[in-house]
């Protein structure tokens, strides 16, 4: 029944925005931060969150990229049936744009044009002296412990690091798209990590949808609830 509503809802919009957190990849096997399951539960030297801000990368930038290597670079990741819905709602010109909270770089890879990445992308890296841009494979297998370029510099993941703030066009960018929706879907993010959940205050659009395996402390103010795995909701519409 709640699949058969979200499917009348598709139909009837012109301009989806699909905001998406850890969930929506989980499906592709990158393990999420705040499941239990997930990275934040693993056993490591620091928490995560220490690991991942802007101060630890600055002080103890080896045991950051030893982090960072192991646990956010993941070679041979594939985007799953939901990106690849979404780049497929991109191509019918149904969706205006995704915005999602994941560094991972799959919608891209699934085919999606408009994506508004607000914590950035493991897939982009760059010198913090000359500027010079890095891929994520030069990261991977670069033999030192904390990868510099040619000028000497330090690399630097064009990651958003606990304690720094988000990119202002990337954020002018999705708070634009999701002022202009018919239809908000928000999927696989618990909807915890501020700034980037108090980007649903500006949509004024028609329905609020949330698909997420648990409870969140919004679904009471959306018009259509599922807990399920994104990809299954999606590729069943």
């Amino acid at each position: 029944m709640a699949y058969e509503a979200l499917k009348q809802m598709v139909d009837e919009s012109q301009s989806i925005v699909f905001f998406g957190g850890a969930g929506v990849s989980t499906e592709s096997g990158i393990p999420d931060f705040r499941s239990v399951d997930g990275l934040y539960h693993q056993k490591y030297d620091y928490p995560p969150e220490t690991i991942l801000s802007h101060t630890f990368f600055e002080q103890k930038p080896e045991a950051f990229f030893k982090f960072y290597r192991d646990k956010l670079l993941t070679p041979g990741i594939k985007p799953n049936k939901a990106h690849l819905k979404l780049a497929q709602w991109e191509q019918e010109g149904k969706l205006l744009a995704v915005v999602t909270q994941n560094i991972d770089g799959l919608h891209q890879a699934a085919g999606s044009k408009k994506v508004f990445e607000l914590h950035g992308s493991v897939h982009r890296n760059y010198c913090m002296k000359c500027g010079k841009f890095f891929t994520a494979d030069f990261i991977r297998e670069s033999k030192e412990p904390v990868p510099h370029c040619e000028c000497g510099g330090r690399i630097k993941p064009d990651v958003v690091l606990y304690e720094e703030g988000l990119d202002d066009a990337v954020v002018s960018g999705a708070i634009h798209a999701i002022a202009k929706a018919d239809l908000m879907i928000v999927a696989g993010t618990s909807l915890t990590v501020y700034p980037a959940a108090g980007l649903l205050r500006y949509f004024r659009g028609k329905h609020l949808v949330l698909i997420n395996r648990d409870a969140t402390s919004m679904d009471s103010q959306c018009d259509l609830v599922i807990h399920d795995k994104v990809g299954e909701v999606l590729s069943s519409i």
